[in-house]
């Protein structure tokens, strides 16, 4: 199967023709400054960044998603950008079977459906319920597209299911939140795809984040009331990854001001008797690995096939796997190792996380969607933010350049109150 070239990450200067041609937006102007301390053009470009930057690391680890490294490597060799997928629809997958490069999966629709919700929202305080809600009529609005399906084509009715299929189990935790039936919810959360920890708030936390912009302690709180489908540290993880693309979106954002985010602790996780704080200790396991790993390897070339740093690595995740793919804890400790092996290069770390296997289009899309708030669209590389934005739109419906210019109007407006 073709591989594509790796494309370095390009600084550009645009022209208001080449956004319009590029689709960058010409409407937020380059000189009024908002109460974020970025431009209004500023503030588009990375709220953009993260929406499109998630949805590249979402394209890009899509066609091996859950593969193991070996998988990979025997079908693709070593990924460096986007490929074509030959795979399977499923509810918490790709809706289209064999889509062209640059197809997303549940991870780029749950970042539409956050800034779907965002905008009946003002910056001051999210409110969970209405967050439950939203994913409860949305649920509800694909068991109607269910039963308006007529017909004899068994197609139209399997495409209306995998649809539905995808919030069921969000819809039965979402239902008794809703009618504060706490007892119902608590049972609920406990079976919520089996009981386990899965990480269910790290798919839309990049997108409150990005609601926050430079408010890293408002992200983390925000987000944390919003992570009502996780459990126990769970919680905590989604709340950080909030904070982290809140911090990279303030003005003079640095590799150093995003990991201080980390030592947030409004929720009081550190005061756990016994226990401590888990994420803190995924972090410093993630930094402990790229350390031990630059000693066999600092070049920027070390991420490449059987290179000695990168198996190090790779060695050193797989020796704290959790007993499935998805568990926020291991999402979350991959992402970051991989941030750090690269030191932030945006390609780079989403090229560990695909390579890496396991869940990796939900890893990608994270770290994508928080370094891609902090470089912002237009230092995203070129061909492979022009064809994720494309075939999201044009084969899956959903315009991350339209969502990106609401959520932009929507925050412009709330300083404003």
């Amino acid at each position: 199967m073709k591989k594509l070239a790796f494309i370095f990450i390009t600084v550009l200067s645009f022209s208001c023709a080449q956004q319009e041609k590029e689709g960058a937006s010409t409407s937020f102007s380059k000189d009024t400054m908002t109460e974020f301390g970025l431009t209004e053009a500023e503030l588009y470009d990375k709220v953009l960044g993260m929406l499109v930057g998630s949805a590249i690391g979402d394209a890009m680890g899509a066609p091996t998603e859950m593969w193991t490294r070996e998988a990979i490597q025997l079908e693709y060799g070593f990924v460096e950008g986007l490929d074509s997928m030959v795979r399977e629809v499923s509810p918490e997958g790709i809706w289209k079977a064999n889509l062209p490069a640059g197809g997303t999966t549940d991870d780029t629709r749950w970042k539409s459906l956050a800034v779907d919700y965002l905008l009946s929202q003002d910056s001051e305080s999210l409110d969970s319920k209405a967050f439950a809600s939203h994913i409860l009529k949305t649920y509800t609005g694909s068991l109607d597209k269910l039963k308006k399906t007529e017909g004899t084509d068994v197609e139209p009715y399997e495409n209306a299911l995998q649809e539905a299929n995808w919030l069921s189990e969000w819809a039965k935790v979402a239902s008794p939140y809703l009618e504060d039936n706490l007892g119902g919810y608590a049972d609920s959360l406990s079976k919520f795809y089996g009981g386990e920890m899965v990480c269910s708030g790290l798919l839309y936390a990049p997108t409150l984040g990005a609601f926050f912009p430079g408010n890293p302690k408002k992200a983390y709180q925000e987000a944390y009331k919003l992570s009502i489908f996780d459990l126990g540290y769970a919680r905590d993880l989604t709340a950080l990854a909030a904070a982290m693309t809140a911090a990279g979106m303030a003005p003079k954002a640095s590799q150093d001001s995003i990991l201080a985010t980390l030592r947030l602790d409004p929720a009081g996780y550190f005061q756990s008797r016994l226990v401590g704080r888990t994420s803190h200790k995924l972090l410093k396991d993630a930094l402990n690995i790229v350390r031990e790993a630059n000693k066999l390897d600092s070049l920027p070339s070390r991420l490449s096939l059987n290179n000695t740093a990168l198996t190090y690595a790779y060695t050193e995740l797989d020796r704290r796997q959790q007993d499935m793919p998805f568990h926020a804890g291991e999402i979350y400790q991959q992402a970051l190792t991989a941030m750090l092996f690269t030191d932030f290069d945006f390609m780079g770390t989403l090229t560990f996380l695909t390579n890496y296997g396991r869940d990796n289009d939900t890893t990608a899309s994270l770290a994508g969607g928080i370094l891609g708030a902090w470089y912002g669209y237009t230092k995203l590389p070129v061909s492979e933010r022009e064809k994720v934005v494309r075939v999201t739109r044009d084969e899956l419906g959903i315009d991350l350049e339209k969502q990106a210019e609401r959520m932009t109007i929507h925050l412009l407006k709330s300083q404003k109150k």
